[in-house]
């Protein structure tokens, strides 16, 4: 697919000009041109790969949404809202896609196949409040919804981050010192040790023998690095890898429930917020099962539709998935109960972020102290090592 810039007439004889993505030639263009009851007058192709490797933050996506909710509700027509978008929006990749999609609009799509061509952008959340929107006349809710809802998760996303920076930052600064004592300070005392020739403690040769790797063999190292890198990327796209991977996670140590809760909270959200537009129980479930984005959650919403379609309560149905706390099955139940099932998931949601937010801190409480210990202790090993033959010497001298 390429981009055209063109110059067109319309009935009237008024001139026209402007851009037109994702068309295989002129051919094409002149077709979609005529479906809008213009001539192409001419064209040319431009280039346009620098643009569109260009990165679009999710800030962007937010700020887009919530614009367009405004700006439409207000009573303006979709496609005037991407051409003011088109035209304010700074970043050039993202004023590409915009550009596609009044395009693709212009000639007869719908606003949910136009955004569903650039999936990598929108997501799954996004396009089916969209075209919940469309089905039921609420675009303008649904859109601010999804702003809010992409908010959310941008504002958990970061807090995630943030929270892990220190003990990332920690374990970095580990390595470099560690990276810098076997390859600058080592050396020099291997220097000493065969001038004053005793023999070398298991310590001292174990060092030895890891800044001789890391110095003489180092292209090695790299190699070796990328090649496991490039097959552990590879080995996840395969989707048994992948789905023990997602369980994995989901039960590792320390950070297993931190993820069940991260998962789940995406989960319900979303449900939540679909179902309180309208759109179909299992239909909700299937575009919250791609939000949260793992193998394990897919099996269990298949047991979910299951349960469902054979006329289940949304309660029951969840309580008989371990992964859902008590507490989201409960106010499902209440819910339920009093009619206002969207609104107790989404309270459910909101609770489980705050618990998100008390774990994170509890494990930080035991991350640092436990990153900053181990640190001393591998940096007092390499010192131990590297002056256990220097007191031997000053032994024999006595």
């Amino acid at each position: 697919m390429a981009v055209y810039q063109y110059l067109a007439k319309d009935g009237t004889g008024r001139k026209l000009s402007g851009e037109y993505t994702d068309i295989e030639s002129v051919m094409g263009l002149r077709d979609e041109l005529a479906k809008i009851g213009c001539v192409l007058v001419k064209a040319h192709r431009k280039k346009t790969t620098a643009i569109r490797r260009k990165r679009i933050k999710q800030s962007e996506v937010v700020a887009f949404a919530y614009k367009f909710a405004g700006m439409y509700s207000a009573g303006l027509s979709i496609l005037s809202c991407l051409q003011t978008f088109e035209e304010q929006t700074e970043n050039q990749a993202f004023k590409y896609v915009i550009a596609d999609i009044r395009q693709s609009i212009q000639t007869g799509s719908s606003l949910k196949n136009a955004c569903e061509k650039h999936r990598n952008i929108f997501s799954d959340f996004f396009i089916g409040m969209i075209e919940a929107g469309e089905s039921s006349g609420k675009l303008g809710t649904t859109l601010e919804m999804s702003a809010v809802y992409l908010e959310k998760q941008a504002d958990i996303k970061r807090k995630v981050v943030s929270a892990f920076a220190y003990p990332v930052i920690v374990t970095i600064m580990c390595f470099v010192v560690i990276a810098f004592l076997l390859i600058f300070v080592i050396p020099i005392f291997m220097k000493l040790y065969r001038q004053v020739r005793v023999p070398l403690p298991g310590p001292t040769r174990i060092l030895v023998g890891l800044s001789t790797m890391i110095t003489e063999y180092w292209w090695a190292i790299l190699i070796v690095g990328a090649a496991g890198a490039m097959g552990l990327r590879w080995l996840l796209k395969k989707p048994q890898a992948r789905a023990r991977w997602d369980a994995f996670k989901l039960n590792m140590p320390l950070f297993g429930k931190l993820n069940r809760m991260l998962v789940v909270s995406h989960f319900t959200r979303t449900f939540a917020m679909l179902i309180s537009v309208g759109v179909s129980l299992v239909e909700a479930l299937n575009v919250a099962c791609a939000v949260a984005h793992n193998h394990k959650m897919a099996e269990i919403t298949k047991n979910l539709k299951k349960e469902i379609k054979a006329g289940n309560p949304v309660a029951k149905s969840f309580k008989s998935c371990a992964i859902f706390p008590p507490i989201i099955t409960q106010l499902a139940a209440s819910g339920e109960q009093a009619g206002q099932l969207p609104d107790m998931l989404l309270k459910g949601a909101d609770l489980l972020d705050k618990d998100i937010d008390r774990i994170i801190n509890a494990l930080l409480v035991k991350l640092e102290p436990a990153l900053t210990l181990l640190m001393g202790a591998i940096v007092g090993f390499i010192l131990m090592g590297a002056y256990l033959p220097m007191f031997d010497y000053m032994g024999h001298l006595e």
